[in-house]
């Protein structure tokens, strides 16, 4: 794994969106092979693009090589019942070169939300997905409840099949 000096974290860009999907789809198909219900078998660019153009997905890099990525927003409609500023985590993946990554990604993107003056990180995974919610819960994120979202795991719709998700936070003292 590399080791949390040699990373850097770069703003993709509509260019990066290949290599964005491929750490993505790595992840996909890994969790695929081990019958976890997280995501699709495969990433849609359309996906992606519209947090990309905003400036809000970054590329995890240790050298010249992506490693991780992750999506950090300034608001989710998922949590529109819940008060307090915060950060939103979404499409969180690593390379499995790079497994155990992931905790280094959240302290950065903790740094990162604080950084801007908000409370508490949210991000949310299938609530069946029992192994991702302990690892979340071991980091000192929350459960803050369960709720249905429409559209196939890892996508955000209005129609289509329901997921139900499981929503974390973790607060971040000033």
């Amino acid at each position: 794994m590399p080791t949390p000096a040699n990373l850097s974290f770069h703003r993709a860009s509509p260019a990066h969106t290949a290599e964005v999907l491929s750490v993505l789809n790595e992840a996909a198909d890994w969790l695929r092979r081990r019958e976890v219900t997280q995501w699709p078998d495969r990433f849609e660019p359309s996906w992606i693009d519209e947090a990309i153009t905003r400036g809000e997905t970054w590329l995890v890099r240790a050298g010249d090589k992506a490693v991780g990525t992750l999506t950090l927003d300034w608001s989710d409609p998922l949590w529109s019942d819940v008060a307090g500023s915060a950060g939103y985590v979404h499409r969180m993946a690593v390379r499995r070169r790079a497994a155990g990554l992931g905790a280094v990604i959240l302290d950065w993107a903790a740094d990162t939300v604080r950084l801007n003056r908000r409370e508490v990180l949210r991000l949310d995974c299938v609530a069946s997905n029992s192994g991702l919610r302990a690892y979340y819960e071991a980091r000192g994120f929350v459960h803050r409840g369960d709720v249905p979202v429409g559209g196939a795991p890892g996508q955000r719709r209005d129609d289509g099949p329901r997921t139900w998700v499981s929503r974390y936070e973790l607060p971040l003292p000033g």
